[in-house]
C-alpha cells in the first residue's frame, strides 16, 4: 500500500478516527485532501486548498502531520481555532493514531498576563475607576493560581477591558532578559514549550511577527520547522500588509507616555523633566488629532498632508519625541524600564520621519481617525516579493488552506496576491447537499444598491424572509451606516428577538442569539466569518449587497490606481476576486452540519443584471434557486420542491 493511500486509509470507515468519534463518517474530499498534504509535506512543497464546509479540513492536515512525525508549525486566522485545535482537534487525532507527539499552543505576547507591568499597573499617577481596581484585583489573584498566564482563562474579565494593556506587554515596552521577572516570564515559557515541541499551533499575527521583527528569544522556532499548514489562508494577505507596513499610533504614543512616568516613579523620581517630557508628549497626541478633523475618517494622506496646522504638530510631535529620547538617554542607566522607553522613543520617533517623507510609489499613504485616536499607517502596494522571501529563507513544505480561496474554479488572485503562482492547487467542494437542504432566494423588484430607499427595500424583503423562517436569521451589512439604518427600521414592531452589533461584544450576542432560539442578528464585517451556530436556531443567511470594497478607502482606491498603471483591469484581477472571496464567507455561516437547512437571501440586483453576477453566483455552492417568496414559504414548511433545475426560468445555474 503507497503512503498516500495509507494517509486515505486512516479516514476510512474503519480507520483509527471512527474508534474515538462516535457516528463518524469518511469523506471523500477530506481524503483527498490528506493525500495531498501528506505529498506536500513528504515534497517540501506547496500547495493551496480550498476546502469547502463540512470537509473537516483539520483533521484532513492534522492526520498527515501527526503521522509524518515532523517539527510543524500550524497558524490559524483566530485565537478561538487555536484554542479549538490544540484543546480538541490535536488530542482526538493524537489519541486516536496512539502518536505520542508533544505539542504545544502559542499565542501572541499581548495574551499572556506580564508579571513585570502587573507590578506597575496603578503606578502612573492616575487613579483607576472602581471597577477597573476591581478587575485588577481579580488578576492578581489569577496570577497566583495560573500557570501559563493565558488571559483566556480569566472569563470574568471582558476582551476589550481596559485593563489587559495595562498587564500585558507588546514588542515596544517588553524589557526581554534584562526583566527582573524575566525567568518567571510567562511568554518565555511558552517559547521554550513551543522550541520543544513536535507540533506548534500559532496565529497568523505571530507567525509574521517572527517573520519579520525577528523577536527575541523566539527567532529559532521557524527555522526550525519541516512544515507550515496555514488555516483561515484568505486572511493572509491583508495581515502580511499590516507587518510589511509601518504604522504609529496615538495609542502606541500614550503608552510611551504613560510607561516613562510609571519608571520614573520606580527608578528616577528625582529627574522631573521625564514627567514633564511625557506630558509635553501626551499633549502633541491630542493636537495631533485634532489637526487630523473632528470627524472619524479613514482617508489618503494627500488629503491632509499639505495642511500648514497639521504639519506643525507633527514638527512638534517630533520635537517631543526627540527631547524625550535626549532626556532617556541620561535616565537610562537609572534602571532597565528606562533604557526600554528610550529605545521606544528612538523607534516611534524614527516611524513618525519614514511617515512623514516617504513618497508615494511601492507603499500606501494613509491615516485613520477615531472618536479619541488616530492611526498613521504605510501600507505596501505588493506584499508578494516580501512574503516570497520569507518563503525562501524558510525552504519547508507550505500548505494553505481554507473554505474560501478560489474564485470559481481559479486561485488566481489568491496565489498572485503572496507570490505563489508555482503552488499545486486542490479545490474540494462541500460535501453537504446544499441541493436537498438549502435554497438561494434572489427577490425580485430590488432597486440598485446605490439608489435612495435600497435599506428600506431590504428591510422590507427580510420582513417577508423572517415571517418564513420564524426570525432565526442572520442579516449580514457592507457598512455600519446600513446596519444602523435597517435596525432603526426593524426596532418598532418586530416580533423576533432583535439583536444589533454594536449593542454588546460578540460573544456576548451570539450568546443572546443561541439562547433565544429565534432571534434575528444584524450584523457587519465581524459577522461574516468566524462565526459556528449550528441547528436551526440559524436557519437563514440574508446579505444586503455584494460586499465590494468601498470605492472611498484609501488603501482600495491606491491599489486600483497601481493596477491601472500597470495596464491590468482592476475591477476584474482585484475588487470583483475579493468580493467574492468575501461574499462565500458571509455564505459559510448557514449549513455548518450535515443536518442543518437553511435559505440564502442575496438582495443585491446586480446578480442578475450584470455580467459579473454570474462569476458570484458560480462561486456558490450548487443549490436550488428561486425568485418566489412562496418557495421559502413552502421550505420552511417543510415542503420539498420536485425540481431538478433551478426553481425559476431565466435564472443562471
Amino acid at each position: 500500500m503507497s503512503a498516500m493511500h495509507e494517509i486515505a486509509e486512516l479516514l476510512g470507515a474503519a480507520g483509527p478516527l471512527s474508534k474515538v468519534l462516535p457516528g463518524y463518517a469518511p469523506r471523500e474530499e477530506q481524503q483527498r485532501m490528506a493525500e495531498a498534504t501528506a505529498a506536500a509535506i513528504e515534497a517540501k512543497g506547496k500547495l493551496i486548498v480550498e476546502a469547502g464546509t463540512g470537509t473537516g479540513k483539520t483533521f484532513a492536515y492534522l492526520m498527515p502531520v501527526l503521522r509524518a512525525g515532523r517539527k510543524v508549525i500550524i497558524s490559524t486566522g483566530t485565537r478561538h481555532l487555536q484554542d479549538q485545535l490544540y484543546g480538541k482537534d490535536l488530542p482526538v487525532v493524537r489519541d486516536a493514531l496512539g502518536a505520542a507527539v508533544n505539542a504545544a499552543l502559542l499565542k501572541g505576547r499581548t495574551n499572556y498576563l506580564c508579571l513585570h507591568r502587573l507590578a506597575t499597573a496603578a503606578d502612573d499617577g492616575r487613579p483607576l475607576k472602581d471597577r477597573q481596581l476591581h478587575e485588577l484585583e481579580e488578576v492578581r489573584a489569577w496570577s497566583g493560581r495560573t500557570r501559563a498566564g493565558d488571559v483566556a482563562e480569566l472569563g470574568l474579565l471582558s476582551e476589550d477591558s481596559p485593563i489587559w494593556p495595562r498587564v500585558t506587554s507588546t514588542t515596544e515596552n517588553c524589557l526581554g532578559q534584562e526583566c527582573e521577572h524575566y525567568q518567571d516570564c510567562f511568554v518565555v515559557k511558552a517559547r521554550r514549550n513551543a522550541m520543544e515541541a513536535d507540533v506548534v499551533v500559532i496565529n497568523h499575527h505571530l507567525l509574521f511577527a517572527d517573520m519579520v521583527l525577528k523577536e527575541e528569544g523566539f527567532g529559532e522556532l521557524l527555522p526550525g520547522a519541516d512544515a507550515f499548514i496555514i488555516d483561515e489562508a484568505h486572511q493572509l494577505p491583508e495581515v502580511a500588509s499590516v507587518f510589511f507596513g509601518v504604522t504609529l499610533s496615538s495609542h502606541q504614543l500614550r503608552d510611551l507616555a504613560r510607561d516613562i512616568r510609571v519608571e520614573h516613579l520606580r527608578e528616577a523620581g528625582d529627574m522631573q523633566d521625564l514627567p514633564d517630557a511625557a506630558g509635553a508628549l501626551e499633549g502633541q497626541v491630542h493636537r495631533v488629532r485634532l489637526a487630523l478633523g473632528q470627524q472619524d475618517r479613514r482617508a489618503a494622506w494627500s488629503e491632509v498632508s499639505a495642511t500648514r496646522a497639521l504639519q506643525t504638530v507633527l514638527e512638534d510631535l517630533q520635537d517631543s519625541l526627540n527631547q524625550l529620547s535626549d532626556w532617556l538617554t541620561l535616565a537610562a542607566e537609572r534602571g532597565k524600564g528606562l533604557e526600554s522607553c528610550r529605545q521606544r522613543a528612538v523607534l516611534l520617533r524614527d516611524r513618525l520621519v519614514q511617515l512623514r517623507e516617504q513618497e508615494d510609489g511601492e507603499y500606501i499613504h494613509w491615516f485613520e481617525t477615531f472618536r479619541t485616536s488616530f492611526r498613521l499607517n504605510l501600507t505596501p502596494l505588493n506584499v508578494a516579493p516580501a512574503f516570497r522571501e520569507c518563503l525562501e529563507v524558510l525552504p519547508s513544505a507550505w500548505i494553505f488552506t481554507s473554505a474560501t480561496l478560489a474564485v470559481g474554479n481559479s486561485f488566481t488572485h489568491f496565489a498572485a496576491q503572496l507570490g505563489l503562482e508555482d503552488a499545486d492547487t486542490l479545490k474540494l467542494d462541500s460535501p453537504f447537499d446544499y441541493r436537498r437542504n438549502a435554497m438561494l432566494y434572489l427577490p425580485e423588484h430590488m432597486p440598485a444598491p446605490n439608489e435612495r430607499g435600497y435599506v428600506e427595500a431590504v428591510v422590507a424583503c427580510a420582513r417577508e424572509v423572517l415571517n418564513a423562517s420564524s426570525g432565526r436569521a442572520f442579516l449580514l451589512f457592507t457598512s455600519h451606516s446600513a446596519l444602523r439604518a435597517a435596525a432603526g427600521l426593524l426596532a418598532d414592531d418586530f416580533p423576533y428577538p432583535l439583536l444589533v452589533q454594536g449593542d454588546a461584544p460578540r460573544r456576548e450576542l451570539l450568546e443572546r442569539f443561541r439562547a433565544a432560539g429565534n432571534a434575528v442578528l444584524l450584523g457587519t464585517s465581524s459577522f461574516w466569518e468566524g462565526v459556528d451556530v449550528r441547528g436551526e436556531t440559524l436557519s437563514c443567511v440574508i446579505i444586503d449587497k455584494l460586499p465590494f470594497g468601498s470605492p472611498g478607502d484609501p488603501v482600495l482606491q491606491a491599489r486600483i490606481e497601481a493596477l491601472r498603471k500597470q495596464g491590468a483591469n482592476p475591477f476584474m484581477e482585484y475588487q470583483l476576486p475579493h468580493a467574492v472571496i468575501t461574499l462565500k464567507q458571509g455564505i459559510g455561516r448557514l449549513i455548518r452540519d450535515q443536518a442543518d437547512r437553511g435559505v440564502l437571501v442575496l438582495c443585491d440586483p446586480r446578480l442578475l443584471g450584470k455580467s459579473y453576477g454570474r462569476i458570484f453566483l458560480n462561486s456558490l455552492p450548487d443549490m436550488p434557486r428561486t425568485r418566489s417568496i412562496d418557495d421559502i414559504h413552502e421550505f420552511f414548511a417543510g415542503i420539498e420542491p420536485v425540481v431538478a433545475e433551478p426553481l425559476s426560468s431565466g435564472l443562471p445555474t
